[in-house]
This record gives C-alpha cells, structure tokens and sequence, in this order.
C-alpha cells in the first residue's frame, strides 16, 4: 500500500464557505439572562457583595400575599425561642411543656447531654426565662456552680442557700403537707399525706444508702416508712433525723411487729440494728447532719420561681453534694405534689412548674441502688403540668455505674425523656447513645465537630466551635440544629465563667 500526503486544504476557502454556509463557527452571543451576579461586562452593573436580605416570619395567613417569595420552616414556631436554625430552618423554638401541650411530644421531658463547656447551662437558662414568660414556674432543684442563682433572683424568685452554717434542709419536714392536709378531705387529704410519708422515707432510704454505699434491706424500708408514719401520727411534722433515731431506738409495738418479735425483743435489735447505726453515722458526720439533720431555714414557695444554692458545699465533699441533690428533688417534687393536690380540690389556682434537674451523674454515683430512689422522687404520683428537664454531661456518666440494673435504669431516664438535645460530645458516646436515638451519620459528624476546642492561638481568642450549639431529637424525626443567642440582659446574670475573666484581666494588666 502506498502512503501518499494529503494535500492541504485552503483554509481561506474554506473558512469563507463556512461562513457563507452557516455550518462554520458564529460569533459568541451575549447571555439572555443575567448570571447571580447580574450583567456582566461594561455598562452591566454586575454587583460584587451580594447584600442579606431581610427575613420575617409569619403564618400561612399572614404571609401569603408574598408568594411565592416564601419558604416553610422546617421547626415548629412553638415554645421558648432558642435561636436561628444551623440548617435553614429560621427561628427554633423549643421546651418540653410547649412542645406537649401541642402534641408535639408525649410527655414534658427533656434530657440535656454535652460535655462542660459548650453553653449547657446557657441553654436551660434561656428555657428557664421563657418558661416563665409563659406562666410556667421554674423550680432549679439544685445549683452546685452556681448557674442560676443570679438569674432566679432578677426574676424576683426565690433562691434557698444550703450548707454547713449557711442553711438547712430538713428531710423529714412535713410541715408543708400537713398544712395542706388541714385543707383538704377525702381522697386528696390521702395523696398528699400518703405521698409525703412516701417522700420522705425514700429520701432517709437515700441517705442511709449514701453513707453505707449500700441500699437499705427490705426490713429498714418497712421500718422507716413505718416510722415516719408514726411521727405523722403523734403530730411530729416537723421531726427530725434525731427523732427517728429515737424512735427506732424505743421500739413501739408497732415497729416490733414489722420484724415478727417474738416479745423478748431480741429479732427487733438485731433487725434494727444496722438502720440505727446507720442513722446515728448520718447524725455524727458534721457536714451531713449540719444540713440534713436540722429544722429547715427556709421553706419552698409554690408561687414563685426558686433555686436551691449548693455552692456553699465543698467540691470535695461528694457525698454530701450527692445528698444535698437528692434532698433538693424530694422537696421540690413534694411541693409540687401538694400544690396539684391542693388546685385539684379547688382551693387554690392550677400552677404549671418546670423542674430543672442538674448534675445528674454527682447523684447516680453515689451509691448503689440510688437509681431507684431518684426514680421514685421523680415519678411518684407526677401530674399534667408538670415539665422536667436533667442535665448531664454524658451517657458515660450513665454507663459507668457499677451494678448493670442500676445501668439498665439510668439509661431509662434518657429513653424516656420525649426531648434529647444534644451538645457537642465526642465519637465514643454514640456507642450507647446510638441505642437511644436515631441519629444519622450526618448528624453524628455534626455533634462530634461541635466537641472540637478553639483555636489554639492566643490571638485569636476564637470561642470553641460548638459552644451554644445543640442538636434537638425528637423520636426518629431529622434533628433541629440550633445556635443559642444569648441577649446582653440574659449574659449579665449568667456568665459562669467570670472569675476567670477577672484573672485575665489581671494577667493583661501585668503584661
């Protein structure tokens, strides 16, 4: 086969008849539409900063006129504003009792995880004072730091200072429900006493659990209840732990009869005799018996917002921290009690009370079997009205508890709470929490970016990535991520970290 070159061809031929055929090249013509930006080129006006528009919210009705420059929220506009929806959803609005009473949720619950740092704290405050807005009274059942003392007392509540020499809580008072015991008849006069005998002997149970690192035998249990009773009975609403102590010691008939004695007293003493050693430990230890074991200084109001202040207890002193919590859950929820029993019966206004549940995990340490007493002060003869939000830093505060049904339990306070919002927490949590809530991988990236510090340059002094940001969850539905915005007021009275600023201060002062 010959190879021969292929002549040329005249481009200038060819080009012309091209463009006379119309099958050649054609010129580039100018856009039928402007681009984002605008017109491009000279006598175009293209704009280089793009300005944001301005963004309203309303109903269907009251925004319908601007079709179709309108969008649907993707988070009901219902409860306490939290701030601007992360992925476009416009104003997120949340809290457990809002969020129930429009059906939303299934009960008023919310369980707060995130590990310190990240604005948990800051959250609930905000859920605090627009609950109050709404006519909802917040009951803080415990501030060790503290977080909301100064924000209680600028909504004109009531904050109950605890500690050695400071105050005390006594867990036996029954003075509360008697009085409004002497208001009520029939079935609701045996609700609040009834509750109240129940109350306070799971908080005694609690006590002697804290101090043994044991739960009290079936026996104790009767003999407490039995005794509280009996001090209800002689007119003693106002006893102290010394007074069972005493009781117990003299043995009436009716406690002997608890332990089958036979007469002779000697199956009384020896079943007795590890509750009253116990109880005599709890009167002996200084710190213990000084907050516990006293008449109370000051008695809970049902008409205001309030706070018990733990600050005052030493950090070190974890059992007592423990036991000032459990103290401050069974005065709460006792007077919540008597305050339904009492608006049930028409004597006085139906009040609605948010209870928030702090430091979760310094309680379910602290012994053995105190799940079981913290469920029941939180669950006994709980009416509609009543929200509830625990605070925790993390399911390993859960999962590290040393006996599995107590684990078991402690899991149940999330699986139960209808809101699980969740800060930033880092990737082993979601081994367990991954059994709890359905979370997609998208938002198990999200939560763990938020666990990210800073930036390590002191120049900077760029805020944590995740701090006041939260993923709400409500059953299998897409999470709600949400950036809290605190208001300069809500700051004033809720900055948590204010000594550490006076130190930099300081420290700037001497540079």
């Amino acid at each position: 086969m010959s190879l021969r070159r292929r002549p040329k061809p005249d481009r200038g031929r060819l080009r012309s008849r091209l463009y006379v055929d119309g099958e050649g090249p054609t010129p580039k013509r100018p856009p039928s539409k402007p681009g984002e930006r605008g017109w491009h080129g000279p006598g175009g006006g293209e704009q280089v900063q793009l300005p944001v528009p301005v963004e309203y919210r309303g109903t269907t009705v009251q925004v319908c006129g601007l079709w179709p420059f309108s969008v649907g929220a993707g988070a009901p506009r219902v409860g306490v504003p939290l701030g601007h929806g992360l992925q476009g959803q416009g104003t997120v609005c949340c809290d457990p009792i809002s969020w129930f009473r429009h059906g939303i949720v299934l009960n008023p619950s919310m369980f707060v995880l995130g590990v310190p740092g990240l604005g948990k704290s800051s959250l609930v405050r905000r859920i605090t004072v627009g609950s109050d807005g709404f006519g909802v009274i917040p009951l803080v059942l415990g501030d060790q730091r503290p977080d909301f003392v100064d924000l209680i007392r600028a909504m004109n509540g009531q904050v109950v200072s605890l500690g050695p020499g400071i105050g005390a809580l006594n867990v036996l008072d029954g003075n509360e429900a008697h009085e409004a015991s002497q208001r009520l008849t029939g079935s609701h006069r045996a609700d609040v006493v009834n509750n109240s005998i129940k109350r306070r002997q799971l908080m005694v149970e609690a006590l002697v659990a804290i101090s043994r690192k044991n739960p009290p035998a079936e026996i104790e249990s009767h003999l407490i209840n039995r005794a509280v009773a009996l001090l209800d009975e002689r007119e003693r609403p106002n006893a102290v732990l010394g007074d069972l102590l005493t009781l117990i010691k003299d043995g009436p008939e009716e406690l002997r009869n608890l332990t089958m004695d036979t007469g002779d007293g000697h199956t009384y003493e020896s079943e007795s005799r590890g509750l009253r050693r116990s109880l005599n430990g709890l009167l002996e230890a200084t710190e213990l018996g000084a907050i516990f074991g006293q008449p109370t200084t000051e008695q809970l109001r049902r008409d205001r917002p309030a706070v018990f202040d733990l600050s005052h207890i030493s950090d070190t002193s974890e059992d007592t921290h423990a036991a000032g919590l459990l103290a401050c859950w069974s005065a709460g929820f006792s007077s919540v009690n008597i305050a339904n029993a009492l608006a049930d019966a028409g004597v006085e206004a139906q009040r609605h009370y948010l209870v928030v549940m702090d430091e979760l995990w310094r309680a379910l340490g602290a012994a053995r079997g105190l799940v079981d007493r913290i469920n029941g002060l939180t669950r006994l003869n709980r009416r509609e009205g009543v929200g509830q939000i625990m605070v925790s830093h993390s399911m390993d505060d859960l999962q590290s508890l040393d006996d599995e049904a107590d684990r078991k339990k402690a899991i149940g306070f999330v699986e139960r709470s209808a809101i699980k919002v969740m800060g930033g927490l880092p990737e082993r949590e979601f081994e367990w929490l991954g059994q709890i809530v359905d979370l997609s991988e998208r938002e198990r990236q999200l939560v763990t970016a938020w666990n990210d510090g800073g930036n390590l340059t002191r120049a900077g002094k760029q805020e944590p990535s995740g701090r006041g940001r939260f993923l709400i969850k409500v059953g299998g539905r897409p999470g709600i991520a949400v950036k809290v915005e605190l208001t300069e007021a809500e700051l004033a009275v809720g900055d948590t970290s204010h000594r550490w600023r006076e130190q930099s201060k300081i420290g700037a002062l001497d540079e």
